[in-house]
């Protein structure tokens, strides 16, 4: 069986090959097929199921150079490693938000469980380790509703709970105090659309990011309301933040409940809660594991070191 993939333009086609046409020689010393390129194609040779195997692969490696602008022999191996096939782009999970440059879309089984329990579900709670796209994938989603009409608003909120260190002590006013605890929020938007857009709808209140002290007493109708890092919730203030939810509105309570920083004997809210409401329609929760990781390489291996520690 033979199969030519058109690529990228010729700029990104030096990190698909890889050094000296690496990445394309683990390909074909993996899956046993001819691979020859051919200006912005490539021709793959081989059995039916080993030729389909590296076209997946290849489409996924190019995403991902789209998606986070490199590539590593680690990437592709992991790529090859995946048997399941059901992360291709043909999931229909693709989320669609305002920048072109992105394609936004489940890189695991487990953040595509998650994508689906966010749209099925108006209130859906996420836990797991870092890097697993808890907060990224629930910010696309929500830029996604907005885009489509779906929403008239988002609002992203986190607790100012310090890990280890001392809110007073930082220098500036409040809102310099608390922005280093909303930059994440700031920093997975950024992602989605350019700055003077996001400074727009920030302007129009169409999207605003806050401490979760900030949300005391308000309705949020027509709105996409994420809460990052609600493993830092007391009991109060997750019940606070849970009775926001109005009409027509859709909520998402992210956190890692391995990295809690409330005081020594404080139950998380957020963990109250997830035992709380688990059996009320309407109300789902999913757990992102290491395996969902999608950072730098490391940083699964530095969560599966420190899980091994407290065992």
């Amino acid at each position: 069986m033979e199969v030519t993939i058109q690529l990228d333009p010729a700029p990104k086609q030096v990190e698909l090959f890889g050094p000296a046409d690496s990445h394309l020689r683990l390909l074909r010393q993996s899956l046993g097929v001819q691979i020859t390129a051919r200006q912005s194609n490539l021709i793959i040779t081989g059995k039916e199921k080993d030729v389909n195997t590296v076209a997946e692969v290849i489409d996924r490696m190019q995403k991902r150079l789209i998606k986070y602008g490199s590539l590593t022999a680690n990437d592709v191996k992991a790529f090859i490693a995946q048997k399941d096939s059901s992360l291709t782009s043909e999931t229909g999970k693709a989320i669609t938000v305002y920048s072109h440059k992105k394609v936004i879309e489940p890189s695991t089984k487990g953040q595509l469980k998650y994508i689906e329990i966010m749209l099925a579900n108006d209130l859906t709670f996420c836990i797991g380790p870092a890097g697993t796209g808890k907060t990224y994938l629930a910010v696309a989603v929500a830029v996604s509703m907005l885009k489509k009409k779906q929403i008239r608003r988002i609002v992203l909120a986190r607790p100012a709970v310090e890990a280890g260190e001392k809110l007073g002590f930082l220098p500036g006013d409040i809102q310099a105090k608390v922005n280093p605890y909303l930059r994440p929020l700031f920093d997975a938007l950024e992602d989605m659309m350019d700055f003077a857009q996001m400074k727009k709808f920030m302007e129009l209140d169409i999207i605003e990011i806050i401490p979760l002290a900030f949300m005391r007493g308000r309705t949020l109708n027509e709105a996409a309301i994420i809460c990052d890092e609600a493993q830092n919730t007391s009991s109060l203030q997750m019940l606070m933040i849970l009775t926001r939810l109005g009409r027509g509105s859709k909520m998402i309570i992210t956190g890692d409940v391995t990295q809690i920083d409330l005081d020594v004997g404080q139950k998380s809210g957020m963990v109250e809660a997830m035992e709380t409401l688990r059996r009320i329609k309407g109300i789902a929760s999913i757990e992102l594991t290491q395996r969902d990781i999608v950072r730098h390489r490391l940083v699964q291996n530095i969560v599966q070191a420190y899980g091994k520690r407290k065992t």
